[in-house]
């Protein structure tokens, strides 16, 4: 069995060092390749297997390929079983009376004490500083808190070092949807990894189903094993009792002070209700806590990018090529993004941090400023007029002629801030990313030939920012281009024109929008 096990990370080891260009240079060793040489070596000894078998009663003589059908098997009745309750402290499985054999039982045992079926990925060691599956990152372990107590302990917690800061609280918090049922206690974020507990591979499996469900494009055998890997830690997010509706997987690189975001995702039937920025902070939190982590990278797909933009993610990679280039999986066709986390901050606290630093701010102007002192008024006789500077507070504020008539001077066109809106909510929407850039002349030899007149998201951002357009109308009219190019060019069942059409139906709902207000 240990022959077989070895031969397989060694052909594993042959085809890694094929893909880095090194296969005639076996003394070549990276992170990847030391790592996947020590398991060639791990308990190669017939002493060591006899003992560890002594250890663990159990059998070494069973066929691998017997063990990963019974795996197979265990891991298809999860998916059937409803999810587990929790009562009174236990985890109550409801899907019957049906018990494990007695050699399923002997592979679950076995399980706890393997490294198991997904080792032979590009492996690093597991980072030893994170909590196991019980670890919970709940804002307040205790429902039922009432609101005042509840937005009390934020500001005491994060400010009981400077009681100064008391004083620049604002009367009250803005709580989103997500941040309240977490206080009530209808929803919780649980750390989760493989660590062959019932209780954890009822949650991965949970978060399998979201990830397979929300990512129908991902294969789901490739999903699977990346949630089952031991390398891998998630995020669940769970409804109460224990209902996974989404979640984070993601892979810490301790040593390189970096993180792989793998998979993020939410039930179709709880989004639109702020739970993606929820669990992303939630994370960020938890890895300042809890691991060297200082950035994360993700490969986004097109769909995704404006979700991570306003997570805190760019385009601008500023972290060191080498400390992350080859640990990561480079998927065709995504945009990888950057995130770094600023340790100081308590990002499920941002908005009362921000608050508390614009009180502040605001009240330093007031020390400098005159523009919040009420002045008694002047009696002005009917059809005269008075010099500006005997009006009280005038020359106290420093105001001349000359700044007058360069404040009344328009800075921009009409509309200037609606078409400016307009434009970067398409930038941020789902379906916009064929029509972010130009059109590549090169990847597309005829397009210019046919359209005449190309129009894209970007060079209509920079005609609104050099006032190009004098009305609305002529705004919308070079808007309405990029759909009607995109009908002309693309074939009206293709991925590119669905995309023009539900881009042109959002851009017009939000300009009624503001026509309405």
């Amino acid at each position: 069995h240990d022959l077989q096990r070895r031969s397989k990370v060694a052909l594993r080891l042959v085809e890694l060092l094929e893909e880095k260009g090194k296969a005639k240079e076996y003394a070549y060793e990276d992170d990847d390749i030391l790592s996947l040489k020590k398991q060639i070596l791990y308990n190669a000894s017939p002493k060591n297997d006899e003992k560890e078998q002594h250890e663990h009663g159990i059998k070494r003589n069973r066929d691998p390929d017997d063990k990963e059908q019974q795996f197979a098997k265990r891991s298809k009745k999860l998916v059937n079983q409803p999810p587990a309750v929790e009562d009174e402290g236990e985890f109550v499985d409801h899907s019957g009376d049906e018990e494990l054999s007695e050699e399923e039982e002997e592979i679950a045992e076995e399980e706890k004490h393997t490294v198991g079926l997904h080792s032979l990925d590009k492996v690093s060691e597991p980072s030893t500083d994170l909590p196991g599956r019980d670890a919970f990152v709940n804002n307040n372990d205790s429902p039922g808190i009432d609101e005042k107590s509840f937005q009390g302990d934020v500001y005491q917690s994060i400010f009981a070092s400077d009681p100064k800061l008391q004083e620049f609280i604002p009367g009250s918090i803005k709580e989103s949807v997500a941040m309240k049922e977490e206080r009530e206690g209808s929803i919780r974020v649980q750390v989760v990894l493989n660590d062959g507990a019932r209780e954890s591979m009822i949650l991965l499996t949970g978060l399998k189903n979201v990830f397979q469900k929300q990512l129908p494009k991902m294969p789901k055998e490739y999903i699977a094993r990346l949630v089952y890997d031991r390398n891998h830690r998630s995020l669940a997010l769970i409804r109460n009792p224990n209902k996974v509706i989404g979640g984070i997987c993601y892979r810490p690189f301790d040593a390189q002070e970096f993180a792989e975001i793998v998979f993020c995702a939410i039930a179709s039937t709880e989004q639109v209700k702020g739970y993606g920025s929820f669990i992303m902070n939630h994370l960020k939190d938890y890895v300042i806590d809890h691991s060297n982590v200082k950035h994360f990278l993700t490969y986004a797909d097109n769909f995704a990018v404006g979700y991570f933009r306003k997570q805190g993610f760019t385009t601008e990679i500023t972290l060191d090529k080498r400390k992350w280039v080859g640990y990561i999986k480079d998927y065709e066709g995504g945009t990888i993004m950057q995130c770094s986390i600023v340790p100081r901050v308590k990002y499920l606290a941002i908005h009362e941090i921000l608050s508390i630093q614009r009180n502040a701010i605001l009240k330093k102007i007031k020390e400098r400023s005159t523009e919040h002192v009420v002045y008694p008024g002047v009696n002005i006789p009917k059809g005269e007029s008075i010099d500006p500077y005997d009006v009280p507070g005038i020359e106290e504020s420093g105001w001349t002629p000359e700044l007058d008539m360069l404040s009344n001077r328009p800075r921009h066109v009409p509309h200037y801030r609606e078409m400016l809106y307009l434009v970067e909510e398409m930038r941020n929407y789902t379906h916009a990313w064929p029509f972010l850039e130009a059109v590549d002349a090169e990847e597309v030899a005829d397009y210019y030939e046919i359209i005449k007149e190309p129009m894209d998201l970007t060079t209509l951002e920079e005609n609104v920012k050099a006032d190009s357009y004098p009305t609305m109308e002529d705004f919308v009219k070079d808007t309405q281009k990029i759909f009607d190019n995109c009908k002309t060019y693309n074939a009206e069942d293709t991925e590119y024109a669905k995309c023009g059409v539900k881009l042109e139906r959002f851009f017009y709902e939000k300009l009624r929008s503001i026509n309405k207000n």
